[in-house]
């Protein structure tokens, strides 16, 4: 028995059990957003079924390396199909969330079986503190290994899908040479070959249609055909057409519609660039489809433009993508932008310059991740890059949907230290949206909006601030880096109408 090619064993079991716990876990927090949620209790879960695994192991007494080789041949079989599993569940049936947690108990227990059964099988090669060492030793390894490449390497590379499929591959090939490894202890070492053997080809099968079943999956997730879809370390980007027009999904959530967004970009970015004293430099912090920066680009008067957004493959998607790149007027390609690819409160960190009008367009605050960044904490950033006669406007989700959050917002802003005037406009895809323009101080300047306007016109424009009474302030806590009341607040509301 060869006990260098038993720890590699080791190594690449912890690697896939690993592995499975992310995919379930990033799984689940594209899908039913909260990656906090998600990944905590998907975490909590893995690790309380390994512990049954780990408990079940003793009643396993005879014929362990045979136990030991069918267990690898069930966690390839699970482990393996459980993202497009889960996809298919989540398009097609109510079952998501049993489904869910069904994968993660039988590959946690499962492999909570592994490393138990394999102590008992080296255990008269090795002195049990050495054994226990060298195993443990080989198992943290392969949980680094799993964590560092599974953002960097394989999500944005294979994707969830295949990436599932690859590892539980992997996992039927340690099987497949487990039984020559143990040959000698194996009661039936040809017949766990056929079955390594045939669940290798059923992988492979799968890893050759594995951009098909996400395609599958997604085209009944959403109601238009998906003509674009990739995977980046931050996200899963979508583009669907319909009879309308096109749309962009990020994790699942609208963020814009063709047919309509102009109206939530007028009304998003306007209202700040006629307050401000000059608009010679504007910063956008998101809005990584250039749609903001199209409108900002109206102003002959900007002479520079930047635009923040954490991820390149949504810059690179704006301005490569044809009809993505036509309906921002190939904003992201004039002369006069800079595009940064770094986190904004990062970016705010380490700037020592001013803007005259700085517009924040994070998608909406429906995880911890993105809920920073509407915190105290960034908005005290913020308001050191505002100018001292410059203006920044920030999107707030809707004030009839999510009428709290809106407020909250509104509270945290002015907890920042800003003067706020928060307002709203109708989108019909999203419906009523709210913004909030801030300031240094109330008393600001009106300029005529620029011509070419869709949307906006200066009577419309002036009856933006008004709040109808179902829309109107709330009492709301401060959202703080270390509450993130907004979440909760967010996540309650939209419920109701999810």
């Amino acid at each position: 028995m060869n006990k260098t090619l038993l720890f590699v064993t080791v190594l690449v079991i912890a690697t896939c059990g690993l592995i499975y716990e992310l995919i379930v876990g990033a799984l689940a927090s594209y899908l039913l957003g909260d990656s906090i949620t998600q990944f905590s209790t998907v975490i909590g879960c893995y690790l309380f079924a390994m512990g049954i695994g780990s408990w079940l192991s003793r009643f396993i007494e005879r014929g362990v390396p045979q136990r030991f080789v069918e267990i690898e041949l069930g966690v390839a079989l699970v482990g393996g199909a459980c993202a497009p599993l889960l996809f298919l569940t989540f398009a097609l049936t109510d079952m998501f969330r049993v489904v869910l947690y069904g994968c993660v108990l039988v590959i946690g227990t499962l492999v909570g079986l592994e490393i138990p059964l394999l102590l008992r099988i080296l255990k008269d090669q090795l002195k049990f503190k050495d054994l226990v060492s060298q195993v443990l030793t080989f198992d943290y390894l392969g949980a680094l290994a799993a964590s560092i490449t599974f953002p960097l390497l394989f999500v944005p590379k294979l994707g969830l899908v295949r990436t599932s499929l690859l590892f539980g591959l992997l996992n039927a090939l340690v099987g497949l040479w487990s039984t020559w490894l143990l040959a000698p202890v194996l009661a039936h070492p040809n017949r766990l070959r056929v079955k390594a053997v045939v669940l290798s080809l059923l992988l492979v099968v799968g890893l050759v249609l594995g951009d098909r079943l996400t395609n599958f999956s997604e085209e009944h997730l959403y109601a238009d055909e998906v003509v674009h879809a990739t995977s980046s370390p931050y996200q899963r980007i979508v583009v669907t057409r319909g009879k309308r027009g096109f749309s962009l999904y990020l994790n699942g959530n609208l963020q814009f519609s063709s047919v309509d967004e102009y109206r939530y970009h007028e009304a998003l970015v306007h209202p700040a660039m006629v307050r401000a004293g000059k608009v010679e430099r504007v910063l956008v912090l998101g809005g990584g489809d250039g749609l903001a920066a199209r409108e900002i680009l109206r102003y002959p008067e900007v002479k520079t433009l930047t635009l923040v957004d954490l991820d390149p493959a949504m810059t690179e998607l704006a301005s490569g993508y044809g009809e993505l790149a036509e309906l921002n007027a190939h904003s992201l390609a004039d002369p006069r932008m800079r595009v940064v690819n770094t986190d904004a409160m990062e970016f705010l960190r380490q700037e020592r310059d001013t803007w005259d009008v700085i517009v924040v367009d994070f998608p909406d605050p429906n995880n911890f991740a993105l809920g920073k960044l509407y915190t105290t904490g960034f908005y005290k950033l913020l308001k050191r890059r505002v100018a001292p006669d410059g203006v920044a406007v920030i999107q707030s989700t809707s004030p009839l949907y999510a009428r709290r959050s809106f407020w909250c917002v509104d509270t945290t802003l002015k907890a920042a230290g800003f003067w706020t005037l928060p307002y709203h406009a109708l989108v019909p895809s999203f419906g009523e949206w709210g913004y909030v323009l801030v300031a240094h101080e109330g008393t600001l300047p009106r300029r005529p909006l620029p011509e070419g306007l869709r949307f906006l016109t200066d009577d419309t424009h002036a009856t933006l601030t008004l709040f109808p009474m179902d829309m109107g302030p709330l009492p709301a806590e401060v959202n703080r880096l270390n509450n993130q009341v907004l979440v909760h607040y967010y996540e309650e509301e939209w419920r109701r109408w999810n």
